[in-house]
């Protein structure tokens, strides 16, 4: 006899799941060229470019539309939520911000300082109240394992300001240089090189990379196609 508990739509695991689900049903736009827009958020953003560590999941990512991203993340405005205790059923009081596009346009800018071309990254954002933000995001990271969140960290880190730059310059900085505020951060251990191949090896690990029940499929079959670069 089965002893699975009923499904309830209104567990807050629940509700975050289908916070995520509407953000991967949402179109997609070009991490470059975003018209500015109002609130806060989730958001995922795709690659299709040419860099060498990370062919693997640029070629899902080109020859079935985006269905990887390479890396997950949240915005919240200063301040949160106005109030409190507010239920379900109630109007949320949301304060007016961009924190949502701002965020896009700084990872933009950070893309743009390195050898990365900003036109190969395209993005999905979803405006959603504050208080489902953390959880929506903890559960795309949790189905995606996205490689700048997981392996490669420090991508959506800030110039932590003068005087606080002892300590070691993040993997992401180390693999795409140009970030000025990175180069005064301390050396690590790891070159460009052994990064790379850690993100290679990272990638290596598809389909256990693909958590999502609606990508897992196709991401076995792409990984059996020969690898671009190899002659036909």
């Amino acid at each position: 006899m089965s002893t699975d508990a009923p499904y309830n739509p209104l567990e807050k695991i629940n509700l975050g799941a289908s916070v995520a689900d509407a953000l991967l049903s949402r179109a997609v736009l070009p991490l470059a060229d975003l018209s500015p827009f109002a609130g806060a958020g989730i958001y995922a953003l795709y690659y299709t470019g040419a860099f060498h560590a990370y062919e693997r999941l640029s070629m899902i990512n080109r020859l079935q539309g985006p269905k990887v991203p390479i890396y997950v993340g949240k915005a919240i405005p200063e301040g949160g939520r106005k109030g409190g205790g507010a239920s379900l059923s109630t109007e949320l009081s949301i304060r007016p911000t961009k924190a949502l596009f701002k965020r896009l346009n700084e990872h933009a800018e950070s893309i743009k300082s390195t050898e990365l071309s900003v036109d190969d990254f395209s993005c999905r954002y979803l405006v959603v109240d504050d208080i489902w933000i953390p959880l929506g995001e903890s559960l795309l990271i949790a189905r995606f394992s996205p490689l700048w969140n997981l392996l490669l960290d420090g991508f959506g880190n800030h110039d932590p300001g003068k005087g606080r730059y002892n300590g070691l310059a993040p993997k992401w900085d180390v693999l795409h240089p140009g970030r000025a505020w990175a180069s005064r951060r301390q050396p690590r251990h790891e070159n460009a090189a052994q990064i790379a191949q850690e993100a290679k090896a990272w990638l290596a690990q598809a389909p256990a990379l693909m958590q999502s029940k609606y990508t897992v499929r196709e991401a076995e079959a792409e990984y059996l196609v020969t690898p671009l670069s190899q002659p036909e």
